[in-house]
Order: C-alpha cells, then sequence, then structure tokens
C-alpha cells in the first residue's frame, strides 16, 4: 500500500460531513442519507475506503457525495478500529539531502514498510469479510426500502476497500464469508458457492488485488485504474478485463494517466489535471451504478 492509501490529502475549504457514526453488530459505521429520505426513494450503498477508515473526514465527506445523489450510503470499519498508520515522516528532503539525511530517509521509510506490512497481515479477508457480512445482514433489515428500490446493493470501494467489493460480487464458499479459510485456499470436496452479496460495483485503484479477484466477479463492475500503477499492476487489470470479457460480463475499465494512485478518493490537489481527473472518476462510478 502507498502514501495514498493510508494518510489523507487536506481536506477541501469550508465542507464538513453530513453524516453520523453508528453501530451495526458493534461495528462502527458512517451512514449518510439523501437530504429527502424517506420522503423519496433511495438506492443503498456500501462504501469501502483505504486504509484511512471510517473516521476520515475526507472518507466521509466522499459517501455525503453518493447520498447526495440518491444513496443511502453505509461505510463500515472495516478495520475494526484499527486504521491504517499514517506514512507521513518529520525527516525533511530538500532537492540536496546530506547523507545523513538519506539515511534517514530510507531508515524512515524501511519502517514505514514494515509497520504497514504489519497493519496489513492484521486485516487478511478472513478478518475483513466477517465485518462485511455483519454489517450487510444489519443494513439490509434497517434499509429494506432502500435495498428492495435498487433490487440489491450497490457497492463502490477505494484503493483497500477495490479488493473487498469484488469478493463481494463474487460467488463464495460459506467458510470464505465466515472467515474460516482465505479465498484462495482449497475448497472441501462438494462444498456449495454463494451467490454474491452485491448487485453492482465500482472501484478505483485497487490495492492487494490479483488476477483471480477480477476473475471472481460475476456481477456488473467498473475500475478505476491508473497507468502504471505499482499497487495495481496493469497486467493483473488487463488479464481481469480479459477475463470478464470473456464470460461476458459487463463492465468498464478507464485507465487514467498522469495521477498517482489514490487520485479518486476526495481531497485537495495543487495540479489542476489530478482535480479534474478525480471529479471525472466519481462521475464515472457514479453513472455506473446509475445505469446499473
Amino acid at each position: 500500500m502507498g502514501e495514498h492509501c493510508t494518510t489523507d490529502r487536506p481536506t477541501p475549504a469550508g465542507q464538513t460531513p453530513s453524516g453520523e457514526i453508528t453501530k451495526f453488530h458493534d461495528v462502527d459505521t458512517y451512514i449518510t442519507k439523501p437530504a429527502d429520505y424517506p420522503h423519496s426513494p433511495a438506492r443503498l450503498l456500501l462504501l469501502l475506503t483505504g486504509g484511512t477508515g471510517v473516521h476520515s473526514t475526507n472518507n466521509q465527506l466522499q459517501a455525503d457525495k453518493y447520498a447526495s445523489e440518491g444513496y443511502v450510503v453505509v461505510m463500515p470499519d472495516q478495520f475494526g478500529g484499527d486504521a491504517a498508520p499514517t506514512t507521513t515522516t518529520s525527516v525533511a528532503a530538500d532537492e540536496n539531502p546530506s547523507l545523513i539525511e538519506q539515511v534517514k530517509l530510507g531508515m524512515a521509510t524501511v519502517a514505514k514498510s514494515f509497520t504497514i506490512d504489519m497493519w496489513l497481515a492484521r486485516h487478511t479477508p478472513e478478518k475483513v469479510l466477517p465485518i462485511l457480512m455483519k454489517v450487510l445482514d444489519a443494513v439490509k433489515e434497517e434499509f429494506a426500502d432502500a435495498v428492495a428500490n435498487g433490487d440489491g446493493i450497490y457497492a463502490v470501494g477505494y484503493c483497500f476497500g477495490a479488493k473487498y467489493v469484488l469478493l463481494l460480487g463474487a460467488e463464495l464458499h460459506r467458510d470464505v464469508a465466515a472467515g474460516q479459510r482465505a479465498p484462495e485456499a482449497e475448497a472441501e470436496e462438494g462444498m456449495v458457492k454463494q451467490g454474491p452479496r452485491i448487485k453492482c460495483g465500482a472501484i478505483a485503484h485497487g490495492t492487494l488485488i490479483g488476477k483471480e479477484d477480477l476473475e471472481g466477479v460475476s456481477v456488473p463492475m467498473c475500475v478505476v485504474a491508473v497507468k502504471d500503477d505499482p499497487l495495481f499492476l496493469d497486467h493483473v487489470r488487463d488479464e481481469g478485463k480479459k477475463a470478464m470479457e470473456s464470460k461476458g460480463l459487463k463492465h468498464e475499465v478507464r485507465v487514467y494517466e498522469g495521477v498517482p494512485h489514490g487520485f479518486a478518493v476526495l481531497g485537495d490537489y495543487a495540479d489542476a489535471k489530478i482535480v479534474e481527473a478525480q471529479k471525472e472518476a466519481f462521475g464515472q462510478m457514479l453513472a455506473w451504478l446509475k445505469g446499473h
């Protein structure tokens, strides 16, 4: 995972979240709704974040944007109160750092990498999927009207959360969904798979995604990607796209150039090109949801 997955950009000036944190089966969950809900019908949207998690102001504002477009948005704490450690460093990195500064910076980079690796080891599908299943079971009942209006649950995922939108959009064995076995581990003979938990999905610059995650998807899927992204490799994306094409699955893949991994997550950038791409990515994902 990169810095954009674990560190928020500056929050857009003058914006404050409009939703609230509540609990579903003891899982902190940010809920935000259209201003006229429940007097007007809405659809239910599951939003899965990057490493900054449910308490990030930027993630909450991102959820609010979808709510303003007619979705009851459910954003669960998939990390169980253990959001990713920040990747920022206090070591100055000027144009000509001294040898000592270079060593310090190198040591800080190694330490950050180790810390993130340890954090990722605590948040595997075996840990995350049961959290998501508990929340989904609860919100399907709490917002049954929105589920019915949309004929199912929609989902968007950014960075870390993108992988789990793919998993929720696939048929999983019961023990995988329950966190008793890793998705890639061999299943017991005769074990039956359960259908996907979502109706439609959209992901942006995913991390920890293998081609098997894209190959397993069985619901319409939109993919926002970054060219030459070291965290979502081009060949993985291309092989996944071929797999979706081969089984006739509705999909859309758009590759954005000249932007960093994490660009689609709400936050201020000085570069106008990135700002525009962020708007385009949101529009792409929103149009995909509304079209399905």
